[in-house]
C-alpha cells in the first residue's frame, strides 16, 4: 500500500514537472538580427564613441520590451536621448550593468510582439580604450556583439581613425579589412563586413596606428600582464566549458524542444517587385535607381525636366505629398527616392544611397528562410516570360503595349537592348501619349524629337507618331544608359555613401538607436603585435521584467 502511494506521488511529481517544463519551453523566444552595424570613432583622449545600429525580429515567443547592449568596460557614458527607434521615438536608457558585466538597457517604445521587427540605434562614449601596442604603435581591438540564440544576417564594423592617421600607417588584427575609405574632416575609416553569422559566432576587429594621435594606456605588468597574455586562453577554456554545459542541458531537453527553421526550407520567394528582384539579380546601384525612376515615370509621379549635368526632376501635383494616390500608391523605395529630391529637383547622393540600402535590407529580410538560388531562377523566368509576351505579340500595337506593361521586368535581362532590336526589327513601335517613361527618353536623348506630349494632359496631345523599331531600340538603350550614368552629379560620392553609416561626425552622447539583445566587446590592441590589455566582454539580453526567462 505504501509502495502504491509512493508510486502515485512520484508519478504526480513527474507529471507536474513535465507540465512545468513544457510550459517553460512554450515560452522560449525565437529571434534573429537582420543587421548589426557598428561605427566607432577613436577620439584624441583615448576614448571611443560607440554607435550600434541594429534591427531585430521576434519570430515567436513572449513579447520583448527591453534590450541589453553590452559595453567594453564600466567607464562608459550614456547621453541624453541616446537611443532612437525607426519611428523617431526617443527610447529610455539606463545603466544595466551587474558587477563586471557592463550593459546599457534600452527600453522599447512598445512591446515587440512575435512577427514584428524593431530597428534602433544607441550610442555611448567609452573611456580608456586605446592601449600601447609596442614601442611605436597604439591600438584598439573590438569584438562586436554576438548572439547565443540568434543568427545575424549582416554584420558591419566601421572604425574611424584619429585625424591625421594615413592609410599606409594603419595595421589591422587577424581579419584584414574589406576596405579603407575617406571620412569627414580628413579622417580615414577601416571597414569590415560579414554575412550570415550563426548563433554565438564571434569576430574580432582591430586597428593599430602610430603613437602621438591619441592618449593611451601603458602596457600592464605583473599579474595584469599575465592575464593579458593568457586571458584569451582562459576565456576560451571557460567558453568551451560553458558550451559543454549548454550542450548537455540541450541534449537532455531535446525531447521537449520546439522545432526551429534554420535553413532555407521555404523554396522560392514569390511576390517581389521587379525593382526588388533587380537587387537579387545583382544589378548595380545606378541601374536599380534608374529602375525606380522609370517606375515613377510609369506612374506619372515625376517628370524629367533636364539631364545635364545630372537629372533634374519635377514631382507631379498629385504626388507632391510623396505618398501617392488611392489609385496609384507609391512603394517604399519610390517614397524614399522622392525624399532624396532636393528643392532644385536634383538628387541628394547620400539620401539616394540610403534608398538603395533600405531596399537591400528589405529584400534580405523578405528572403529570410527562402532559397536564394531558386528565387533568382524564378525571377529570371519571369523576365524571360515577359520577353516572350513582347516577342510573341501579333501586331505592333500589341507588342508596344506588352513592352510598356512589362517594362521593368524586361530590364532584368542584361541583353534588353539586343532583344528590343530583335523584337521590333521588322515592325514599328507605337507609343501611347500616357507613357511618360518613353517620352522622357524620347525628348531628352532623341537627336530630333518630333512630338512633345502635354505632360499635364497627355491624352489631349493627339496620336503619337509611330517609331521605326531600330530607332526605338537605340533610343531606349541610350536613355537607360545615360540615365544610369547621370542619375547624380557625383557618382563616386553616391557609391561611397552606400555604407552602413553616414559620414557625419558623431557626438559623445547617444545619437539614435535601439537594440534587442546585444553583447559588445572592445579591447585594446592591434596589428601583427601583442597588446597588453584584457577584454571584459558584457553579455546582452532581451525580455520583459518579471517574465522569469533568462535574457
Amino acid at each position: 500500500m505504501v509502495r502504491h502511494r509512493l508510486l502515485i506521488v512520484l508519478l504526480a511529481v513527474a507529471l507536474c514537472s513535465v507540465i512545468v517544463l513544457n510550459s517553460a519551453l512554450a515560452q522560449t523566444r525565437e529571434y534573429h538580427l537582420g543587421q548589426e552595424w557598428v561605427k566607432i570613432w577613436i577620439n584624441s583622449d583615448g576614448s571611443i564613441d560607440l554607435f550600434y545600429n541594429i534591427s531585430l525580429t521576434l519570430d515567436s515567443g513572449p513579447d520583448i520590451n527591453y534590450i541589453l547592449v553590452g559595453q567594453p568596460k564600466g567607464d562608459f557614458t550614456i547621453g541624453n536621448d541616446s537611443a532612437i527607434d525607426q519611428y523617431g521615438n526617443a527610447l529610455q536608457t539606463k545603466d544595466g550593468s551587474s558587477g563586471s558585466d557592463f550593459k546599457v538597457q534600452v527600453s522599447l517604445n512598445s512591446p515587440l510582439a512575435a512577427g514584428q521587427t524593431v530597428w534602433f540605434t544607441v550610442m555611448t562614449n567609452v573611456g580608456h580604450m586605446i592601449y600601447e601596442d609596442n614601442e611605436t604603435n597604439v591600438g584598439m581591438l573590438f569584438k562586436p556583439t554576438w548572439w547565443s540564440e540568434a543568427t545575424v544576417t549582416d554584420l558591419r564594423v566601421l572604425i574611424v581613425l584619429p585625424n591625421g592617421v594615413q592609410p599606409n600607417q594603419v595595421g589591422t588584427a587577424e581579419i584584414f579589412w574589406d576596405g579603407i575609405l575617406p571620412e569627414a574632416e580628413g579622417q580615414w575609416a577601416v571597414f569590415w563586413e560579414k554575412k550570415n553569422l550563426v548563433p554565438d559566432q564571434k569576430y574580432e576587429f582591430g586597428v593599430s596606428f602610430p603613437k602621438g594621435y591619441t592618449s593611451f594606456e601603458q602596457k600592464a605588468t605583473g599579474l595584469a600582464a599575465f592575464f593579458n597574455e593568457y586571458g584569451s586562453w582562459l576565456a576560451i577554456f571557460f567558453v568551451l566549458l560553458a558550451i559543454i554545459i549548454i550542450v548537455v542541458v540541450v541534449v537532455r531537453k531535446k525531447g521537449y524542444s520546439m522545432p526551429k527553421i534554420s535553413m532555407e526550407t521555404l523554396g522560392m520567394r514569390r511576390g517581389l517587385t521587379a525593382v526588388e528582384a533587380s537587387y537579387l539579380l545583382d544589378m548595380k546601384p545606378p541601374m536599380i535607381v534608374t529602375e525606380i525612376l522609370y517606375s515613377l515615370l510609369q506612374k506619372r509621379a515625376v517628370w524629367v525636366e533636364s539631364t545635364k549635368p545630372s537629372i533634374k526632376l519635377k514631382i507631379m501635383e498629385a504626388f507632391k505629398n510623396k505618398k501617392g494616390t488611392d489609385e496609384t500608391p507609391l512603394r517604399y523605395y519610390e517614397i524614399d527616392f522622392l525624399d532624396a529630391l532636393k528643392e532644385n529637383g536634383t538628387l541628394d547622393e547620400e539620401k539616394l544611397a540610403g534608398t538603395i540600402m533600405y531596399l537591400r535590407d528589405a529584400v534580405e529580410e523578405k528572403m529570410r528562410g527562402y532559397n536564394r538560388n531558386d528565387t533568382v531562377d524564378y525571377y529570371r523566368q519571369i523576365a524571360a516570360k515577359a520577353w516572350e509576351q513582347v516577342e510573341g505579340a501579333g501586331t505592333p500595337d500589341l507588342a508596344s503595349n506588352a513592352y510598356d506593361e512589362q517594362l521593368l521586368w524586361l530590364f532584368l535581362d542584361p541583353n534588353y537592348k539586343t532583344r528590343t532590336e530583335t523584337a521590333f526589327q521588322d515592325r514599328i513601335f507605337q507609343p501611347n501619349p500616357m507613357w511618360f517613361w518613353y517620352w522622357y527618353g524620347y525628348q531628352q536623348y532623341h537627336p530630333n524629337p518630333t512630338y512633345r506630349p502635354n505632360i499635364e494632359t497627355p491624352m489631349q496631345s493627339g496620336k503619337a507618331p509611330s517609331i521605326p523599331g531600330a530607332d526605338f531600340a537605340n533610343n531606349i538603350a541610350k536613355s537607360v544608359e545615360n540615365t544610369s550614368n547621370s542619375i547624380v552629379v557625383n557618382m563616386e560620392k553616391f557609391a561611397n555613401a552606400i555604407l552602413p553609416f553616414s559620414s557625419a561626425k558623431a557626438s559623445h552622447e547617444p545619437a539614435h538607436e535601439n537594440a534587442d539583445c546585444v553583447c559588445a566587446c572592445a579591447t585594446c590592441a592591434c596589428a601583427c603585435a601583442c597588446v597588453s590589455c584584457a577584454c571584459a566582454c558584457a553579455g546582452g539580453g532581451v525580455g520583459i521584467k518579471g517574465d522569469g526567462l533568462k535574457p
